[in-house]
């Protein structure tokens, strides 16, 4: 959404530029050009309806990008929590097993191996 929106930003802000900088002569019915090409034969009230109109466009183009940008924010402050809360989890599971681990009559000296941490990742096998 954001480049969807910065996107609108970006078209109608040229498309306006273009059209004021090629139009700068005044009359009540204008010959409207761009970068040469007659577009339409507006008069006044038509300019300012069609100015209207590239207003609303450009705004939407606004919203969707500064709420594109919130959503995007919103989910990495939730991935963040949880994250967070992932790391508590773990740190909390490692506490009670070294409390397990510990306790009388269950004997201190383990015959189980360290746990292995595997990587989430598969090994690069060049050439495949």
């Amino acid at each position: 959404m954001i480049f969807l929106g910065l996107l609108l930003l970006a078209a109608t802000a040229a498309f306006t530029g273009l059209a004021v900088a090629d139009n700068i002569s005044g009359g009540p019915h204008d010959n409207i050009t761009i970068l040469g090409h007659q577009i339409a034969n507006m008069s006044s009230l038509d300019v300012f309806l069609s100015g209207i109109a590239l207003a609303l466009v450009f705004c939407l183009g606004l919203a969707l990008a500064t709420g594109g940008g919130a959503r995007m924010h919103r989910r990495a402050a939730a991935l963040g929590a949880a994250r967070a809360e992932a790391r508590r989890a773990i740190a909390d599971r490692d506490a009670l097993q070294e409390r397990l681990n510990d306790s009388p009559g269950t004997g201190s000296e383990s015959t189980d191996p360290a746990p292995v941490r595997r990587s989430h990742r598969r090994r690069q096998l060049f050439g495949h």
